[in-house]
């Protein structure tokens, strides 16, 4: 049964602009991520902060919740599994399966996330 469904996008200008701002880089990504961040290329590292960021955003409105008191950029983490496909997992994670994908023009990142109950009920 899906029982949330979130769509965000950013302009990756904003990202480009925040991409040295260490404080900000580590608001958004967890350690994982940061690891894999810090790896990346300029343009990559662009492309990644701003799917990232927007994911989140797109799994806190799924949720609900939005980013806030009760969910936070820390709360959540998107690495890729071994075929490239991103993983979502978050502490708000109750009996669901939550389904993500992130795109990329040169201009934009955007993200779908589908929250799925495993077990048939609702979680709200």
């Amino acid at each position: 049964m899906i029982c949330g469904i979130g769509l965000d996008i950013v302009e990756r200008d904003r990202m480009l602009q925040k991409i040295a701002d260490q404080r900000f880089v580590a608001r958004i990504l967890v350690p994982e991520e940061q690891k894999i961040f810090n790896q990346l290329s300029p343009k990559r590292k662009t492309e990644f902060l701003a799917g990232r960021f927007s994911a989140k955003e797109a799994y806190a409105k799924a949720k609900g919740t939005g980013i806030g008191a009760s969910l936070s950029f820390q709360d959540i983490c998107i690495i890729d599994d071994p075929a490239g496909k991103p993983v979502l997992t978050s502490r708000l994670d109750h009996g669901e399966y939550t389904h993500v994908s992130i795109t990329h023009t040169r201009e934009s990142a955007a993200a779908v996330v589908v929250i799925e109950s495993l077990s048939g009920q609702s979680a709200y």
